[in-house]
């Protein structure tokens, strides 16, 4: 007998049944819908820090953003694992969020260091705190559309990048910690933060990497 939910109407009095939808199908459309939701989030994000890095040039700024561009990339290689509805492709992109996780924290940690050779004062410091609490808010959203999704779906790749959207969310702090020291005349406390906002991306990198490694392989 067909199952009623899957009936549909046409006319009257007539019914006919497409039979029961494939389980993969459903897991691919939900995941996909996160991941691009997610996708459009992130790059908001990234773009209003990029509008306000260019006119304040802060390191810890800079580490935040190229970190926040990172993590919205991530969500490509996660969109092409779940519309092949592939299993190891989908562990597959796991290993590449946990490599361009590290790869941000690699280009932060240079420009840190390049800003505590060479320091530089910084201005705006107004606009510089709000770009914290936006990336601090955009990343928090993103964590919860890929954390709610991932558990949901079982899968690890979307829980480590929701943790790690969390995680990048509090690193976004940094910045706002960092417009407040600098504005009390700290001027070195924009690129030392830049250079724990790295460490905190390493520490990121190896828990994400823990977490889908530990992942069921296909």
């Amino acid at each position: 007998m067909p199952d009623v939910a899957s009936q549909h109407r046409h006319g009257r009095g007539h019914a006919h049944s497409h039979g029961p939808i494939d389980p993969s199908i459903v897991r691919s459309r939900e995941g996909l819908r996160a991941v691009g939701l997610s996708l459009l989030i992130l790059l908001a994000t990234a773009l209003a820090q990029i509008v306000v890095f260019i006119s304040v040039g802060s390191v810890a700024l800079f580490a935040d953003l190229v970190h926040n561009a990172g993590d919205a990339l991530t969500a490509l290689p996660l969109g092409v694992a779940f519309a092949l509805r592939s299993a190891r492709a989908e562990k597959g992109a796991g290993y590449f969020v946990v490599a361009t996780i590290f790869v941000s924290a690699c280009v932060a940690t240079l420009g840190a260091v390049d800003r505590l050779i060479n320091p530089q004062g910084l201005e705006h410091l107004l606009a510089l705190g709000l770009a914290g609490a936006v990336g601090f808010a955009g990343n928090e959203l993103a964590a919860v559309v890929r954390l709610r999704a991932g558990k949901r779906l079982d899968s690890p790749a979307l829980v480590a990048d929701g943790y790690h959207a969390r995680t990048d969310g509090l690193v976004s702090l940094g910045v706002v910690a960092s417009a407040v020291l600098v504005g009390l005349g700290l001027d070195l406390a924009d690129p030392v933060i830049g250079l724990v906002i790295a460490v905190v991306i390493l520490r990121v990198t190896w828990q994400s990497w823990h977490t889908v490694r530990a992942a069921p392989s296909p």
